[in-house]
């Protein structure tokens, strides 16, 4: 294995590392250097301590940050929503659809640019380009403050969709640099929370900017200043501290920077840091299976967006005024955080991804089905109950199926390309939800929920068909070239995907 430090380096690892036996030794040492007398190279063993130190110090150094960027990125995307329910449509004068017009524009250059700014990602280093896009995004958040009109409106969105295109895309590609396949989706889901808590933290933070009632401007405008000003704020600070990977985190010593090249060498990419090239990350659409996945990133997104956008206008349904609307959506998105991370860790413990994925489309499916349903007005409990369920069943596939095909992709620059074009088609599927909430439809808005629910049902049908395919493929290739265990495979040998002879899918 060549080194990242310029130096003659080996890391090797004992053979019972990833079997778990050793993990209660809390007096191990973080690593165990051997220097190698006849040949002159120094060989750092990687030991389940020394790992764990490793991954812990990810933990506590990336995690809290990409989240916090991630956190302020959900603001900024979801709080037209809140600032609706305070009379922003009155204040610029929107008639019609005119509003979910804005709505829609948003996701236009949303994906024209992801592949784009992905591949940026990828060139520059994810830790310069993320804070760049924070920072763009959350000056188009503050000058939301300024507008008057609706053609002023759809201006800002329009480059609000380009300015936050591929962050989450790169977000996904950045943690792959640093944790291992079955490390990926409780961390990613812990990231991904955020999203759950912001738009939570969105409710309480209007319930309380909307109380300002002795300044010049609507009360909506003030939630924009608040957002915007914080989030420019942060992203200076993220440009300094995001390190550009793993084996050049300025906060790991020489020898664990070692030990974070050899983990993502052997679990996560077939050659690290790999300079991109588009033809040959063109070669993931040759694979069916990128293009079934795109179809369920589809079904994802009409759901997905629908409840971003729309659960304050859902719940309002209940019959509570404004205030109290926006407060009521904080526990439908909290107790989506916490459902996405159960499945999350479950996943990651069981190491299987497509049941959770199904379970996350079945709760969308029963709780949009349910609220179209029943009377609102005379079943609140129930009904209430059900935007629980919206919210379970919207973040759990999203996390779960990007890191679904991410750990099958050990090829970076494919991983980075397909993502970046996943996840916004997933979020195009906003154009839909945006327009299918019509004003002529309130309070029922029944198409909009048998619509969404039937994008649900789809999705789960697809899911397991695709993990039905991949298992048994698993089995056809165990028949033709003997059992191989998916652990005991290092991704350098798997740049090829399918193609390769000892690949197998992680389903």
């Amino acid at each position: 294995m060549s080194s990242p430090l310029g130096k003659p380096g080996r890391v090797t690892s004992p053979e019972k590392e990833f079997e778990g036996e050793d993990y209660d030794l809390a007096a191990k040492e973080v690593t165990e250097i051997n220097s190698s007398s006849d040949d002159g190279v120094t060989a750092a063993v990687l030991t389940p301590a020394a790992d764990r130190a490793l991954v812990w110090k990810f933990d506590l150094r990336i995690l809290p940050v990409l989240a916090v960027m991630y956190l302020f990125n959900s603001l900024d995307k979801s709080n037209l929503g809140n600032a609706k329910t305070a009379g922003l449509e009155k204040t610029l004068g929107l008639v019609g659809n005119q509003y979910n017009t804005i709505l829609s524009v948003f996701f236009v250059p949303y994906v024209l640019t992801a592949p784009f700014l992905g591949i940026l990602g990828k060139k520059y280093g994810p830790n310069r380009v993320l804070p760049a896009m924070m920072f763009s995004f959350g000056c188009f958040t503050l000058l939301v403050t300024a507008v008057q009109n609706f053609s002023g409106l759809l201006a800002i969105r329009w480059f609000l969709g380009m300015s936050e295109s591929a962050f989450f895309p790169l977000v996904i590609y950045y943690l792959t640099t640093f944790y291992r396949r079955g490390e990926l989706a409780r961390r990613l889901a812990l990231f991904y929370a955020a999203q759950s808590i912001a738009s939570a933290f969105s409710g309480l933070l209007a319930f309380g900017v909307f109380q300002i009632k002795t300044g010049s401007l609507a009360d909506w405008r003030y939630l924009f200043i608040v957002e915007g000003s914080c989030t420019v704020t942060f992203s200076v600070f993220a440009f300094w501290y995001l390190p550009q990977s793993a084996s050049h985190a300025s906060f790991l010593s020489e020898e664990q920077k070692e030990l974070a090249y050899y983990r993502m060498q052997t679990d996560s990419s077939s050659i690290v840091n790999e300079k991109f090239n588009l033809r040959d990350s063109l070669g993931i659409f040759k694979h069916p299976t990128s293009w079934l996945i795109l179809g369920i990133e589809i079904c994802l997104g009409v759901p997905l967006q629908s409840v971003q956008l729309f659960l304050p206008q859902i719940i309002s349904r209940l019959g509570y005024d404004t205030v109290k609307t926006n407060l009521y959506t904080v526990a439908p998105n909290v107790s989506g955080a916490v459902m996405l991370l159960v499945l999350a860790f479950a996943s990651d413990l069981t190491r299987l991804r497509f049941p959770f994925v199904a379970a996350g489309f079945l709760f969308t499916f029963i709780g949009f089905v349910i609220y179209a349903a029943i009377d609102v007005e005379k079943q609140l409990q129930v009904a209430y109950f059900a935007s629980f369920m919206m919210t379970w069943g919207t973040s759990a596939p999203s996390v779960l199926l990007d890191v679904w095909y991410n750990n099958n992709i050990a090829h970076e620059g494919r991983r980075i390309l397909l993502t970046s074009i996943a996840v916004p088609l997933a979020n195009l599927m906003g154009v839909v939800s945006s327009n299918i909430f019509l004003n002529q439809d309130a309070p029922k808005y029944i198409p909009a929920l048998a619509t969404t629910a039937a994008f649900g049902g789809t999705g789960f049908v697809l899911t397991l068909l695709l993990g039905a395919y991949m298992i048994t493929d698993n089995k056809r290739r165990d028949a033709k070239q003997g059992k191989v265990d998916l652990r005991t495979v290092s991704t350098e040998e798997l740049r090829d995907g399918p193609a390769a002879p000892r690949f197998r899918w992680f389903y």
